[in-house]
């Protein structure tokens, strides 16, 4: 897979996919007691360790969230060094009353998007790639 610099090509190419089920961010002081297949994404903050997961899997835990969320990923392989990105789809999101948390991934950027916005979500990112 060819990594993408150009930041026309990268929006061209963005081809966004919906990855099915709810996910949910929570924070845990540590991580032992979670199966890491079960993981979609970990981050170590001072306040704690920031977890992405499956919303039925944080319910079997007793795992607190707020945010129940869609996940949309970007397939392309950009840059890590592109500039621009982030700021054309987050901004024709926000244009669209869309709330948009990301994770750049090596190969991918992840969106993760209100659940109950997903469809428009996608519109939106179809329609930002013509």
């Amino acid at each position: 897979m060819t990594v993408e610099p150009n930041l026309q090509t990268i929006l061209k190419s963005m081809n966004p996919i919906f990855h099915e089920g709810e996910y949910v961010f929570c924070t845990v002081e540590n991580t032992e007691a979670i199966d890491p297949n079960d993981l979609v994404m970990t981050f170590r903050e001072t306040e704690g360790t920031t977890l992405i997961i499956r919303k039925e899997t944080a319910d079997k835990l007793n795992l607190k969230y707020d945010f129940i969320a869609a996940w949309i990923s970007l397939m392309v392989h950009s840059s890590l060094e592109a500039v621009g990105l982030t700021a054309s789809f987050s901004t024709a999101l926000a244009d669209e009353g869309i709330s948009c948390n990301v994770v750049a991934g090596y190969y991918h950027d992840h969106l993760f998007i209100k659940h109950s916005d997903s469809q428009k979500a996608i519109a939106v990112l179809e329609k930002l790639s013509l």
